[in-house]
């Protein structure tokens, strides 16, 4: 395991595996109970057993999220969740209700657990109150500036893990009461509507929202390191492959290009770009340097273009012909500059002289979702490599 921990999203075992070949060295995933992301597709005990193997085959881990408010109807059958997740060997608990911890230490299991962000930590004696408790990590609250982490670096050795990317919260890291206010879906509880990102008539003409722009990171990421922060963590488990692939991919080269001593200016510049086109909404850096300005918000009308650089998937590839049999995901048509990248296989470009579909017939664009193809590729590409639209 590096010094320096890349923690991903995962919403299904699909995204778990994409996570992990693209740079993750963790992924964090949610059962069907108990976890924040109810909407999200989560896991079975029979798929994470088979996450877990996925992962420790790599040399990778695998939290589970047990981090909803409990309520007493929800403590039912809490015990041998619990022991299912240690007998399948999961790596940590991610917690946030005592009544967890309080179970954990009575069923004496030895997995060990850390604090979610719903516990909102940003301060020094809370990180060392759940040490005590027995918590070997915390995840802080987005909402700590770069002088708490640094704070914190310098007088405590419990492991600190922060979001560098992803969905922010309108209320202090997720401690919501406006999803149950207004739908009667509790967010604490895995409900959570997004009310947030409604638009609200305010009888002016002019409509109006209250929610934050997204969080990026990209420009910080060496200044966290020299922090000495161990975990960096990626918001996302309702996210698609190409965002996990695409943001696992940036992160894990910028961090790798700092360890190694050959981070340049141009690199952030260009994943930042990469990482501004992969969201659909704005994103800055947020708390990092202070509590953000206006410029934070939305407050008016936004547009949440949907993505349409995901253009496909590499099947196979034939380097005697220099071709690849591709599933075309958005269009691209011929003489259009497009870009590979995978876990093998670094950033490249190329031009599309040719498209071929599944009757042999030359087509001048691409342009029904997941249709096989035949295109040209001058260099090697790996099967599951991704092709985007050219990043300038």
């Amino acid at each position: 395991m590096r010094k320096y921990e890349l923690l991903l999203p995962a919403g299904d075992l699909n995204r778990l595996k994409i996570a992990i070949d693209y740079g993750a060295d963790s992924v964090y995933i949610g059962g069907y109970d108990y976890s924040l992301r109810a909407n999200a597709n989560n896991f079975s005990l029979s798929e994470i057993e088979e996450a877990v193997k996925y992962a420790h085959e790599r040399g990778k881990k695998v939290y589970v999220t047990v981090n909803m408010i409990f309520h007493n109807v929800d403590l039912d059958g809490l015990d041998n969740y619990l022991l299912s997740l240690d007998k399948i060997g999961i790596d940590s608990y991610i917690v946030c209700d005592f009544a967890v911890i309080e179970a954990i230490k009575r069923l004496k299991i030895k997995t060990p657990f850390f604090i979610s962000t719903q516990k909102s930590i940003t301060n020094l004696e809370a990180i060392k109150f759940y040490k005590s408790l027995g918590a070997y990590k915390v995840v802080l609250a987005r909402e700590c500036t770069r002088d708490d982490i640094k704070f914190f670096k310098e007088n405590i050795d419990t492991e600190i893990e922060v979001f560098i990317h992803g969905a922010m919260c309108t209320s202090y890291s997720g401690r919501c009461v406006m999803s149950n206010y207004v739908t009667l879906r509790d967010s604490n509880r895995g409900g959570c509507s997004q009310v947030c990102r409604f638009t609200f008539d305010n009888n002016t003409n002019h409509d109006y929202a209250f929610s934050s722009k997204d969080l990026n990171m990209i420009d910080y990421i060496s200044d966290m390191m020299d922090l000495g922060i161990e975990s960096y963590k990626v918001e996302g488990r309702m996210k698609s492959l190409y965002y996990i692939a695409t943001v696992a991919n940036a992160y894990r080269t910028i961090m790798d290009k700092k360890i190694n001593g050959t981070l340049k200016p141009d690199d952030i510049d260009y994943y930042k770009k990469v990482l501004n086109r992969v969201s659909n909404r704005e994103n800055i850096a947020q708390f990092y340097n202070g509590v953000p300005s206006v410029e934070g918000q939305y407050y008016s009308g936004r547009q949440e273009v949907s993505n349409q650089d995901f253009l496909g998937v590499i099947v196979s590839y034939d380097k005697n012909k220099n071709e690849a049999i591709i599933e075309q995901r958005n269009k691209f048509s011929v003489g259009d500059t497009i870009e590979v990248f995978g876990p093998k296989t670094n950033v490249q470009k190329f031009k599309i002289e040719y498209i071929i579909n599944e009757d042999n017939e030359q087509m001048d664009s691409a342009i029904h979702p997941q249709e096989i193809l035949k295109i040209n590729i001058p260099f090697e590409v790996q099967k599951g490599d991704i092709m985007r639209i050219q990043i300038t």
